[in-house]
């Protein structure tokens, strides 16, 4: 598996209780695709939301946002872990 993060930006404004409800979703849907979402950060500030994910490919994981609440990244990039 490898990590990626994605990069979902909004129309309009963004709550975390939203994120919150959208990631719960996310859970729910993640393990028939083989993928975990690890952790989310949003900036209420740009209308924007960023995703930790380990996935088989970036296909598995624009699927589970697909199929848990509709929002696909519009960006998503392989990402290292630094200490």
């Amino acid at each position: 598996m490898a990590l990626y993060m994605d990069i979902h930006t909004m129309d309009g404004p963004v709550g975390m209780g939203d994120v919150e409800k959208a990631h719960a979703a996310d859970l729910q849907t993640q393990e028939k695709y083989g993928v975990k979402y690890l952790r989310y950060w949003v900036s209420e500030a740009d209308n924007k939301i960023f995703c930790l994910v380990d996935a088989p490919d970036i296909d598995a994981a624009n699927t589970v946002h697909r199929e848990a609440h509709g929002l696909v990244a519009d960006e998503i990039f392989p990402v290292s872990e630094g200490v």
